[in-house]
């Protein structure tokens, strides 16, 4: 007697929502005149973007976020306010991923195999290196939030 497919397990985990977070990471520009931001090149894909990874199981968002932004630019970060979270399909699945401005405390960058260059840029440079138009969102959120009284 057959089971029949199963209905639980890692075919429900498959067809679900993807959640990452991620930080837009940010430090005073050298002389003092205003800021930059990371970004980080991907060689898998090729792209500038965000620091930025999937939650592992029963991890909170911002922790992803502190963590990804370690792993992947080797420097440490001070989170700040929450950004908008960005939302796209990827393979035919939904990825969700919450971002959060982060000032960068320290620390310095090694290449590894999932980033093997960042570049800290003013923000309109930023804007114009960003591979995906949708990142865009998050810079001019964070240039709000740091502009805010």
């Amino acid at each position: 007697m057959s089971a029949g497919p199963r209905a639980t397990g890692p075919a429900k985990h498959r067809t679900g929502t993807v959640r990452a977070a991620g930080c837009v990471l940010w430090r005073r520009a050298p002389g003092g005149r205003g800021i930059e931001v990371c970004l980080v090149h991907r060689p898998r894909y090729d792209d500038w973007s965000f620091p930025k990874g999937k939650l592992k199981r029963g991890e909170e968002p911002l922790a992803a976020a502190v963590r990804e932004v370690l792993e992947e630019t080797g420097h440490h970060c001070a989170p700040g306010e929450p950004l908008p979270t960005s939302r796209y399909p990827v393979d035919g699945r939904p990825k969700e991923v919450s971002y959060w401005a982060a000032e960068a405390t320290g620390g310095s960058f090694t290449a590894n195999a999932e980033v093997d260059r960042i570049l800290w840029l003013a923000p309109d440079a930023a804007r114009v290196r960003l591979t995906q138009p949708r990142d865009v969102r998050q810079l001019t959120a964070l240039l709000d939030t740091l502009a805010a009284p």
